[in-house]
């Protein structure tokens, strides 16, 4: 099975992510699951505005990146936090992936985010944490995802200025805790809806 996680950072590459070190926590947790992992850093690619799943522009590198989405079966969201609020980067991707409301599998009846599970990485040195975890959730939920329960990990280091690196501060062994949790958590829903196909909507 693969998951997929998109890395929400507004840094470009290579330089280091905090989003995305969390993260690869969480993937090589659903590796050592059986699971087959890939991490797009979304700024390392044009994504146009827009609320389609086609190009907007010659440029625009969504299609490539949404067949990616497509293709999972474990969708992950990794963003930090700024002003208390997922990146703009994520809210980019959310606004691109609210096309997915109305496409179907093959049976032209089935949402093609049915079957499949997401989760939530946030950091930041602020508070908002949970919020974004409901903000990203919600509208990964309204696409049509499954979510775990306890489907997140997160370091926010808050109130006020902090430690900017995750790793180096107490909450660390929490934040790694929690991220075991998440990923065997979606392992087994993942592997549960796997077995048992969510149907099409009912007429």
């Amino acid at each position: 099975m693969r998951v997929l996680c998109l890395n929400c950072t507004l840094k470009l590459s290579p330089e280091p992510s905090n989003t995305g070190d969390l993260a690869e926590h969480v993937l090589a947790e659903l590796r050592g699951r059986g699971f087959e992992t890939e991490t797009v850093r979304v700024t390392d690619h044009v994504v146009d505005p827009g609320v389609v799943s086609e190009a907007v522009t010659d440029r625009d590198e969504w299609p490539a990146l949404h067949a990616k989405v497509l293709a999972a079966d474990v969708l992950i969201v990794a963003t930090p936090t700024w002003l208390g609020q997922p990146s703009s980067v994520s809210k980019r991707v959310l606004e691109r992936m609210d096309a997915m409301l109305a496409e179907t599998k093959d049976d032209d009846e089935t949402p093609v985010a049915y079957g499949k599970v997401a989760g939530v990485v946030v950091t930041g040195n602020e508070d908002g944490a949970h919020h974004c975890i409901a903000e990203i959730c919600g509208a990964l939920n309204d696409i049509g995802y499954t979510l775990p329960g306890q489907n997140w990990t997160y370091w926010n280091k808050g109130p006020g200025p902090g430690e900017e690196e995750w790793d180096s501060t107490e909450e660390r062994d929490w934040t790694l805790t929690t991220g075991r949790a998440m990923a065997s958590n979606l392992a087994a829903v993942a592997t549960a809806l796997q077995a048992h196909p969510v149907p099409a909507p009912p007429a």
